[in-house]
């Protein structure tokens, strides 16, 4: 029935159904590099943190990028620390943290903003000891197939659900671990204006770079080199169509994976 299908949430549930997984919106990717000199710091690692890193010009406007990640590198003889073309995402990076109610047999982890590249979003759990106070933080990572799945595998899915937003879901404590009463979910993201972020060359850096000291992360604001630019922003895409996903849907599940053919169409 996905051919008479018009309602976009009707669309894509009946594609989930066929094991199709529509495509989210997706960042433009550039590349950059820029140097940190820390000489005088004696740093023995600089931290690029997850979150803004740059602000991109685009005929029509300026753009944030962003990395999804940390990205930590060691400084040289010299104490410049280089980041050699480091890929960052069109987008806003953002944080949304759930709190688990036990008691809520279906509670659903709904992520508020539409445009999200799924493809960035990563999940940290923190879990809460005996006594109730926050313990040990575990990262869970995106399932990708169910093979070598058990109850303490740490995993989520992404679903698509109304109004182009999505879900965050994890395992039933069989396949996958589900995280325990009162935990605390944080779950981070970035969001796209997909094509409109492509073709940006010129970047000015607005990222936060630190260094350990005394077992705290102390901000570096200085000597810190001009960005270049190795790759314009480029691959942005909006989130797929209806009419693509109508079309695209059945033919992947009749292929079921295998070579297509001529004859398959």
């Amino acid at each position: 029935f996905i051919d008479s299908a018009t309602l976009r949430e009707n669309v894509v549930s009946l594609a989930r159904n066929i094991g199709y997984v529509p495509r989210s919106t997706k960042s433009a990717i550039a590349k950059v590099n820029f140097n940190v000199d820390v000489s005088s710091l004696n740093a023995k690692q600089v931290k690029l943190n997850a979150g803004l890193v740059a602000l991109g010009n685009v005929q029509g406007g300026n753009y944030t990028f962003s990395i999804p990640e940390d990205i930590t590198v060691t400084p040289n003889s010299n104490g410049i620390a280089s980041f050699n073309d480091i890929s960052i995402y069109e987008g806003t990076y953002l944080t949304k943290t759930f709190t688990v109610d036990g008691s809520q047999a279906n509670e659903r982890y709904i992520l508020p903003n539409r445009n999200i590249d799924t493809s960035s979003i990563r999940v940290d759990v923190v879990e809460m000891d005996e006594t109730g106070d926050a313990g040990a933080t575990f990262q869970y990572n995106l399932y990708t197939n169910i093979f070598e799945v058990n109850q303490n595998s740490r995993l989520f899915l992404v679903q698509e659900i109304d109004d182009e937003k999505y879900q965050i879901m994890f395992g039933d404590g069989v396949l996958g671990k589900h995280p325990g009463n009162r935990s605390q979910i944080r779950v981070t993201y970035i969001v796209s204006n997909g094509k409109d972020g492509n073709d940006a060359a010129n970047f000015n850096f607005a990222g936060r770079l630190t260094y350990l000291f005394g077992g705290a992360d102390v901000d570096i604001t200085s000597n810190i080199s001009l960005l270049t630019t190795t790759q314009r922003s480029e691959n942005g895409d909006d989130i797929e169509s209806i009419d693509n996903i109508k079309y695209l849907a059945p033919r992947v599940y009749a292929s079921q994976y295998r070579a297509v053919t001529p004859n398959d169409y």
